[in-house]
């Protein structure tokens, strides 16, 4: 069972990010930030590869049905103390 994302920019700083598993999808809205995309990931990478790597970390952690609905990006870090880290070194291509 293959696991595919979408990332769709759906405003400035808004995306809509779609799982699907199987015959099963979860739908999320995420917000973003200039200062925050640039904490995250120092503009390596556009808004929506930060979105969609950040989703990858979520769901190497929890079930996508687990994740939020509607969140702001750097919430993660709530829940994950560890993904500013990890996410910078993800992005940088470090391990």
């Amino acid at each position: 069972m293959g696991r595919e994302m979408e990332v769709k920019k759906k405003a400035e700083g808004e995306y809509e990010v779609t799982v699907r598993e199987g015959s099963s999808a979860t739908t999320h809205r995420v917000t973003l930030r200039a200062a925050d995309w640039h904490s995250l990931c120092k503009g390596r990478v556009t808004p929506e590869e930060l979105v969609r790597r950040s989703f990858e970390f979520l769901l190497e952690r929890e079930p996508k049905e687990a994740i939020l609905r509607e969140f702001d990006l750097p919430v993660i870090a709530k829940y994950f103390p560890e993904y500013p880290r990890k996410i910078g070194k993800l992005l940088s291509g470090s391990t």
